[in-house]
């Protein structure tokens, strides 16, 4: 996938939203992140200017810098928050959702317009850090894409 320019921003792929809220991770990105490793991951609200969400999981997160989130959220740590059911913490909102082993979770209605998203549109999968990745809707990046001579694989 390519590096939008030098030294920037890997692309793993783009991701349409299905009618049903359903969403293919880019193969890429799930081996990158063996994001399937865990039967959950975690979304969480992206920067102002990408939009979309983030997504890691919680072999990624709790031995990170970053567990502070899940262990001052246990509704988040334990899965007995709401599915898909955002909480705030410090600023930013973080939610639980299933992740099938082929990689593909659904989003609800709710979910959507929470996130200022709807089905159809294309979510630019983005290399973030080692992590979580994004699944950015919106933006300079999302712009540059647009006009990338190659190809970006669909998902």
């Amino acid at each position: 996938m390519p590096q939008m320019n030098k030294g920037g921003k890997f692309i793993f792929g783009k991701s349409v939203i299905q009618k049903d809220g359903a969403l293919q991770i880019p193969p890429q990105a799930m081996e990158e992140y063996a994001i399937t490793a865990d039967k959950n991951v975690y979304l969480f609200t992206g920067s102002k200017s990408t939009g979309g969400f983030c997504v890691t999981r919680k072999g990624l997160l709790e031995p990170s810098r970053l567990n502070h989130i899940l262990t001052e959220n246990p509704g988040l740590q334990n899965y007995t928050a709401p599915r898909g059911e955002f909480v705030r913490y410090k600023g930013r909102f973080y939610c639980w959702v299933d992740i099938s082993q082929a990689g593909r979770i659904v989003l609800t209605k709710a979910m959507m317009e929470f996130l200022q998203i709807r089905p159809g549109i294309e979510l630019l999968s983005i290399r973030s850090s080692d992590i979580a990745f994004t699944m950015g809707a919106k933006g300079p990046l999302l712009e540059k894409a647009k006009c990338y001579p190659g190809e970006i694989p669909t998902f």
